[in-house]
């Protein structure tokens, strides 16, 4: 064991992700009920009083449109719980906060009489995992909040529409049901066709999303506002829109979703019935008995999707063998990556214990690297001003995250995550304890004895992978 570290459970208490000890800004966990609210998932409707000035009440029933005055409030919970960057008027959450009364009343009273007017959002790039940078559209806090009552009231009412294989931006559904779905199918059918729109969020033609929400009147209303709202770029250019919707506002996924509804799962229905499919956003993948067959799709959809004005990526769409036991023969392609998971043949198995060789998911090169690296940044073992408890605290939510999903499909592929983990903290052990300077194998006992007496401290372990520490 290490002297001066507990043995207790004293691990709880720092089991957070407190920013203060790891260089960023602590979070405020004294969040009061603001304007008669609940936290998120217990809204209550709020008095009248506490929304409007008295002199505004007899207004409310002469608005041009209805939006309730607990729909506002609802929207700024939410978007409050997803915090977010500031948009180009570089107000804060803390910022809008200090006003929030006047605020939320101001944007209910715009946006009720149909004079609201999104301003331009902020362009900022993002490295993208497979190389080069993505385009991010950050709207300010009140545009946020705007969208995100729009996202509330029409969600609702497009959700029944969509078909049960789209997976992505959609309540109740994940990216571990798709994988689910997808490695059943890939036992039943031999080829996998593969695709991905290129750029999808920059290129969906306007005229065909509007048509697309034709029905919701008032949600067309600034829904065409904010697809034609400039971007300040980051050289502070003005760059005019004229198609897409910006990837970072809160109602761009929904309308992401709507437009492929259209332009490929209603289409795909109506066209190729008996083609099993699975698309989660601008990722899909259809399911094939003969490569002929996967071949003409390809084509088909190349075509469809060019009169929608979209484009297949050229290298992410190809067409996939699905290799195992039964199917042995070759192709050029016998491995695709989906939402993380690498597909190819691996050795699983059986019911009776037996083993061969299937094709099924596991987590992918790419997303295993990511994890590394992530963990490399956190720089652990020189973190010698913080605890063992403090250490777990803050690594073990993303541990678990990592755990939840990864861990679902071929499990034995996060002991290098583990292991790297271990490795980290017997450098932590040898830097903070002078009687462990120098002795690697005294601190890998140490902490092989700890991995007994304590076995909940880090989430890997609790997992029963508490891997190796050398």
């Amino acid at each position: 064991m290490f002297k001066g570290e507990s043995t207790s459970g004293d691990y709880h208490k720092a089991e957070s992700t407190d920013a203060r000890y790891w260089g960023g800004a602590a979070r405020s966990s004294d969040e009061a009920p603001v304007m008669g609210v609940e936290r998120r998932g217990s809204v209550k409707q709020p008095r009248c009083q506490s929304q409007l000035h008295p002199q505004e009440e007899g207004r409310h029933q002469a608005k041009s449109f209805e939006i309730e005055k607990g729909l506002i409030v609802e929207a700024y919970n939410r978007v409050k719980a997803n915090a977010g960057a500031a948009g180009i008027d570089q107000q804060s959450l803390e910022d809008f906060d200090r006003d929030l009364k006047n605020n939320l009343y101001k944007l209910w009273n715009r946006m009720a009489s149909g004079s609201y007017m999104p301003p331009p959002v902020r362009a900022v790039s993002i490295p993208k995992k497979a190389g080069g940078t993505r385009t991010l559209g950050i709207p300010t806090v009140a545009d946020r909040i705007a969208q995100m009552v729009v996202k509330l009231e029409f969600e609702p009412n497009i959700e029944p529409h969509f078909l049960t294989d789209s997976y992505g931006y959609r309540p109740g559904k994940s990216a571990l049901d798709a994988i689910g779905v997808t490695r059943e199918r890939c036992w039943r059918y031999a080829w996998v066709l593969e695709f991905d729109i290129r750029g999808l969020f920059d290129n969906i033609p306007h005229d065909l999303l509007l048509r697309a929400v034709d029905k919701h009147t008032w949600v067309r209303l600034y829904i065409r506002r904010w697809l034609i709202a400039p971007m300040v770029m980051e050289d502070g250019r003005l760059r005019e829109r004229s198609k897409g919707t910006p990837q970072g506002g809160v109602v761009s996924p929904v309308l992401a979703n709507l437009f492929l509804h259209y332009a490929f799962d209603r289409w795909m229905s109506q066209h190729f019935p008996t083609i099993k499919w699975c698309r989660y956003a601008d990722d899909g993948l259809l399911h094939c008995s003969t490569e002929k067959q996967a071949q003409h799709l390809l084509r088909t959809l190349r075509e469809r999707f060019a009169a929608c004005g979209l484009e297949l990526h050229p290298e992410k769409a190809k067409i996939v063998y699905c290799q195992d036991h039964r199917r042995k023969g070759g192709h050029a392609n016998t491995s695709f990556d989906f939402l993380g998971y690498t597909f190819c043949k691996r050795t699983i198995k059986g019911k009776a214990g037996d083993l061969f060789m299937g094709f099924c998911p596991g987590i992918s090169k790419a997303a295993l690297k990511s994890i590394v690296q992530r963990i490399k940044a956190w720089n652990i073992g020189r973190r010698t001003d913080l605890s063992l408890a403090e250490i777990a605290g803050f690594i073990n939510p993303y541990l678990r995250g990592w755990w939840n999903y990864y861990g679902r499909y071929y499990r034995s592929l996060l002991y290098r995550i583990a292991r790297y983990v271990n490795q980290r903290l017997v450098r932590w052990a040898m830097r903070k304890f002078k009687h462990l300077r120098g002795r690697k194998m005294k601190a890998v006992a140490a902490f092989n004895q700890l991995t007994s007496v304590r076995p909940k401290l880090f989430a890997h372990w609790s997992r029963g992978m508490s891997g190796a520490f050398v």
